[in-house]
């Protein structure tokens, strides 16, 4: 291995190992290649640790999204298929490899405490991995032939769960939507209730109750509370008598507009 230096970063760990990673290998092949095609993020396949399944990422020219472009950016990223649990948390210690092939043993970077990863923080890793200088020097052996092997170990420290949550997204701009619905033969009507056509606003299904006598006491609608109005909307004394029911018929109008969605965690 040729004369390296490298970035002092706080809390990360560099030393050199003659021992394989124990968890994952990903060697490619003609890896000036992925930048010729513009692939600026490889994942591997998955491998399991830990009781977990995992990927490895590489930016070969550095996270464009981290401002790196000196550096080749290494992460180890939880597999979001393992469908975590709503506030379930795995917290993980991990070291991440780089072959050097001139030497057969191994550059590794360690974090040294354990990293968080749940729904909302999949990936963890090194935005600043290696220079791009001294991965693309040949007396390195980091890069042979345009060949590189990375490598994985991980080690699951505990788990736990936070309990339930939500994520509530807010709409910019909200479309006002109007529904009309004419009720004819207002006095034949003798179930307690009866439902408009649907119509749609905000991307839901919307639809107007009527109870034409009146029901007990009917906000964020959910899934256990999906029916909101006025249990007192008027008396049927004013609804009969002050031009609201004309022949026998009345227009309900409906006004809707969708300010924003909540979904489970």
């Amino acid at each position: 291995m040729g004369s390296l230096s490298f970035d002092v970063q706080e809390g990360v760990s560099r030393l050199i190992s003659a021992a394989p990673p124990t968890h994952y290998n990903l060697k490619i092949n003609n890896f000036s290649s992925l930048a010729k095609n513009s692939i600026d993020r490889y994942e591997s396949g998955e491998f399991q640790a830990g009781g977990y399944k995992w990927k490895l990422v590489v930016y070969p020219n550095g996270n464009k999204n981290k401002n790196e472009k000196e550096h080749v950016s290494v992460y180890l990223a939880m597999v979001k298929e393992n469908s975590l649990p709503t506030g379930w948390q795995v917290y993980a210690k991990f070291s991440l490899f780089l072959l050097d092939q001139n030497n057969d043993n191994y550059m590794v970077l360690r974090l040294e405490r354990e990293r968080q990863f749940h729904r909302s923080k999949l990936e963890w890793g090194f935005d600043k991995f290696i220079s791009l200088k001294a991965f693309n020097e040949a007396s390195n052996g980091f890069l042979v032939d345009d060949t590189c092997e990375f490598g994985a170990e991980v080690l699951v420290c505990k788990e736990r769960s936070t309990g339930k949550g939500e994520c509530v997204s807010m709409i910019k701009d909200p479309i006002k939507n109007k529904h009309v619905w004419r009720v004819w033969n207002f006095s034949k009507l003798v179930a307690e209730s009866y439902d408009s056509q649907t119509f749609y606003t905000g991307d839901h299904r919307w639809k107007i109750k009527l109870y034409p006598i009146g029901r007990g006491t009917i906000r964020w609608f959910s899934a256990s509370d999906y029916e909101h109005g006025w249990y007192m909307f008027m008396t049927l004394f004013s609804f009969n008598y002050d031009g609201f029911l004309i022949k026998d018929t009345c227009i309900i109008e409906a006004e809707v507009t969708v300010h924003g969605v909540a979904n489970a965690l």
